[in-house]
């Protein structure tokens, strides 16, 4: 659920009815979730401001988006990982796989495709909450674990890889608490699911197993 509300706050401008429902309801408050994730309990704390005038809120929100994300030129904090990462494997010297390669394995097309690059941190963040589903659903202990490093895998090398880089662009251009937060969400997201899986162990293979 957080994830897939983070990724639509950096995919889309803000609508008016998002926005009420973030700045007025406090929709992210009433999760059940807690880490003890130092970006995590920052972004926490920001996302606990109340805006007392929302039309202004508002308005501060959606230029935000605009400064930080969209606009066709100087984009402060693009959410696109090749911007920060060219996937160039330091000890080879060739490409490495890319996020679109990475979808096409498990059959996968972003629905923004054409429209959206499939390097943008919204995308891969939508495909990561699928990895997840597929684990999820499934029963045999072997494929767990094999989906497990698939799932430490992506978020190693198309998050983790540049989402810091990117969140400390947010906490320096962002003028709105609330984007501030986001990157901080993110960061911690991704970072407490990869010490899940990471936790979860790996199979080993005991003697006599084949």
């Amino acid at each position: 659920m957080l994830l897939y509300f983070a990724g639509s706050m950096i995919t889309y401008e803000p609508s008016e009815e998002c926005i009420v429902d973030f700045l007025k309801n406090g929709i992210v408050k009433t999760l059940p979730v807690s880490s003890s994730n130092p970006n995590f309990i920052l972004a926490a704390s920001q996302l606990r401001y109340t805006c007392d005038d929302i039309n202004l809120c508002g308005r501060q929100l959606k230029e935000d988006f605009v400064r930080l994300f969209s606009r066709s030129e100087m984009k402060l904090a693009p959410a696109i990982e090749s911007v920060y990462h060219n996937n160039l494997n330091a000890l080879t010297g060739r490409q490495s796989e890319s996020a679109s390669e990475f979808y096409n394995s498990y059959g996968w097309v972003s629905k923004f495709r054409g429209k959206i690059q499939d390097d943008h941190l919204g995308v891969e963040l939508l495909f990561l909450t699928r990895l997840i589903d597929k684990f999820l659903d499934l029963d045999d202990k072997v494929c767990r674990v094999e989906m497990k490093n698939e799932i430490i895998r992506f978020i190693d090398n198309h998050i983790l890889s540049w989402v810091g880089e990117w969140n400390s662009k947010i906490q320096a251009n962002s003028n709105t608490l609330t984007f501030k937060a986001i990157g901080s969400l993110i960061v911690a997201c991704t970072e407490d699911l990869r010490s899940f899986f990471s936790e979860e162990g790996q199979v080993t293979h005991q003697p006599g197993n084949s």
